[in-house]
């Protein structure tokens, strides 16, 4: 069984699961820890703000002046949160990255106790936010697994969950 747990979203939501709708990261970390315990594999795929307005007006902002200054706080980190709590999940963790892509998701996977991380240049053509297609590169605690050229959202999708399949298959075996 499949539960997303979706904050607010253009694009039609997938059925044949269980989805959570919720409005705020701290919505989505509550539902998401709730079902930890109950979960054999975590994919966080999709990155809440990492800040959010310290106070929320119940109305409409007026102009006034030339200049508004917001203080932001930070949100709390999902993934992180996950990869501090886990026990037996396997967790994919996701990084959009415009430089350094390796280092930065090599160190994110350390970081957030990841299974594996899935990696993509958000600069390239053909990847990233936007577009139907993704090119990726897979690392796991050892490094780079795979490189994936560019291919449909729903290929990569689909060759991610083989790749954690045969993941948990060959943790079993030893098991």
């Amino acid at each position: 069984s499949v539960t997303l747990v979706a904050g607010k979203t253009s694009v039609p939501l997938p059925g044949g699961m269980e989805v959570v709708s919720v409005v705020s990261a701290q919505d989505m970390l509550r539902e998401v820890m709730a079902r930890l315990p109950e979960t054999d594999i975590v994919m966080k795929a999709a990155a809440v703000a990492d800040y959010r307005p310290k106070t929320k007006s119940p109305v409409k902002i007026k102009k006034s002046g030339e200049e508004m200054t917001l203080t932001l706080v930070k949100n709390p980190d999902i993934l992180q949160q996950i990869g501090e709590a886990k026990t037996t999940q396997f967790v994919v963790g996701f990084a959009a990255e415009t430089d350094h892509l390796e280092q930065h998701a090599m160190d994110k996977l350390r970081r957030k106790r990841c299974d594996l991380i899935v990696a993509n240049d958000v600069g390239r053509e053909g990847a990233g936010f936007g577009t139907d297609t993704n090119i990726v590169s897979i690392f796991d605690a050892n490094g780079l697994v795979a490189e994936w050229p560019q291919m449909t959202k729903r290929e990569v999708a689909v060759s991610l969950l083989r790749l954690v399949a045969e993941r948990l298959e060959r943790a079993g075996d030893r098991a």
